[in-house]
């Protein structure tokens, strides 16, 4: 069915199955603008909660708004690992499926009742939906990707995401509160009803032995035929990669730990993903309130709370746009050192500026914003999607699944501790130390990138892992040269 239903008109503008993997990519990123849409519901909706005369039966506190920011992170420290591994035994499609349902179920808890317990209910919730989003979808987007296009593929994950808090900050300001939620809830059921008739990824239809059917949903990512030469190629390819993980021991975390160069590019993938999880941008989305409020005083800047979110949600879709138009020129590897840097530079320009005019010296008011807004746009066009895309082309079928996985986890452990002690760190330090902090791990994540992390662009695992072994191969070179200079 799915081989036939969409086909039918995206094929007109086809070129070489583009048109095709670009829809594909765009269901499969759904949940993902859904779940964007629900973290970003909470800006332009708190003030309506604790109004007297809201929606809600009793004035939300600060208290309750506090834990729905954070709880969404705390279910996936502990599930992201099992939903790697359904992922890889139920298939790519069935977790996707079930994660719109978990979005499905976040948003009728909140229609059925704005209670406070059902309010953080429903952000816990959505932290399943969370798991599923963060592990399967970029595990999803690799998997039907071409090599030419597995960049852009890859950087659509953020952008959907970026798209759905700009979307409902937009609704929060023009629709009433109900509108909001219809609307919010109606998406992720027509996707859980539309991506029934969507294929599983080619490479794990080979995994189950479903090669014919992996062959058919090639064809229709590639607009190509079944008897395809090329296609041929590819799927053959994948056969011999699946019969050589059979013909080896099974893929554990001890097989990880101890192939040296497998766990090189575990630990690379780890320190990317912290990096970008623990930049700070997750404090200057929240700050940014207060940014435009201390601008005001010095120049004619007057957004309401809703305008000034817009226009947070505007630089983020913008920078991600671009991010998904330049990966693949530019590559993976410089475009997250250039924006890590970036990023880095704007963070201490703020740290700077709050710390400079806190000891009663005055500075422009225009500096703080320009240094916000291209702070969230360097982070959107490379520090936070990149990291994903690496992390996916880094690894083969069998340690995809666990590492996305366990990556996952340990992010939104990252990002349920920046949540909780944003506020007691603010009281502590200042919030010009924040960002100080903050930017010195932009200008570590940027030297990193540049001294260890391997450009993955037009390249297969088995090419990603030459280039690591080549490195150890050096470092043991020079280590012998050393000995023997030392010796004469």
């Amino acid at each position: 069915m799915y081989h036939l239903l969409p086909v039918k008109w995206i094929s007109k503008i086809n070129d070489g199955g583009i048109s095709t993997q670009f829809f594909m990519a765009m269901m499969v990123t759904i949940p993902v603008l859904n779940f964007g849409m629900l973290m970003g519901w909470q800006s332009p909706m708190t003030p309506i909660l604790q109004s007297p005369n809201g929606p809600a039966p009793e004035v939300i506190t600060d208290e309750t708004i506090s834990w729905m920011a954070s709880i969404t992170f705390f279910p996936p420290i502990f599930c992201g690992v099992f939903v790697g591994d359904l992922a890889d035994r139920w298939g790519r499609k069935i977790t996707t499926l079930l994660t719109s349902l978990m979005l499905v179920m976040s948003w009728s808890i909140t229609l059925f009742s704005l209670r406070p317990w059902a309010l953080i209910a429903s952000r816990a919730v959505a932290g399943l939906a969370c798991a599923g989003c963060y592990v399967v979808t970029p595990l999803y987007l690799k998997e039907i990707a071409s090599d030419n296009v597995r960049g852009a593929l890859g950087s659509l994950f953020i952008l959907s995401q970026n798209l759905g808090y700009l979307l409902v900050y937009m609704a929060g300001d023009m629709l009433s509160f109900a509108s909001v939620m219809w609307i919010c809830t109606a998406i992720p059921v027509v996707h859980l009803l539309a991506f029934m008739t969507m294929p599983e990824t080619p490479v794990f239809l080979v995994k189950q032995g479903k090669v014919q059917e992996a062959r058919k949903a090639l064809a229709w990512l590639r607009n190509t035929s079944p008897d395809d030469k090329t296609l041929e190629e590819e799927v053959q390819l994948m056969e011999i990669e699946e019969e050589y993980s059979r013909s080896v021991r099974r893929a554990t975390w001890k097989s990880i730990v101890q192939d040296r160069t497998t766990f090189k590019a575990f630990r690379i993938a780890l320190n990317v993903m912290l990096s970008q999880e623990t930049c700070g941008y997750l404090v200057v989305l929240t700050y940014a309130g207060s940014i435009f409020e201390q601008a005001s005083e010095s120049i004619s800047l007057k957004l309401s709370p809703n305008k000034q979110t817009i226009l947070v949600g505007a630089i983020q879709l913008l920078g991600s746009i671009v991010a998904s138009c330049i990966v693949e020129q530019t590559g993976r590897k410089w475009l997250l050192a250039s924006t890590a840097l970036v990023t880095g530079m704007s963070m201490l320009a703020l740290g700077l500026w709050f710390y400079i005019t806190s000891l009663s010296i005055w500075l422009p008011g225009w500096l703080p914003v320009a240094a916000m807004c291209l702070c969230i746009f360097a982070d959107a066009a490379g520090y936070q999607p990149v990291p994903y895309v690496i992390t996916s082309e880094l690894f083969s079928f069998q340690h995809r699944g666990m590492v996305t996985s366990f990556v996952s986890s340990v992010d939104a452990l990252s990002d349920f501790v920046q949540t909780k002690a944003y506020d007691p760190l603010l009281k502590l330090l200042g919030i010009h130390w924040v960002f100080i902090i903050f930017s010195s791990v932009c200008f570590f994540g940027a030297f990193y990138t540049i001294m260890w992390v391997p450009e993955t662009k037009n390249r297969s695992v088995d090419e990603i892992y030459a280039l690591l072994e080549d490195g150890r191969q050096k470092e043991k070179r020079k280590d012998i040269e050393n000995d023997e200079t030392s010796r004469l």
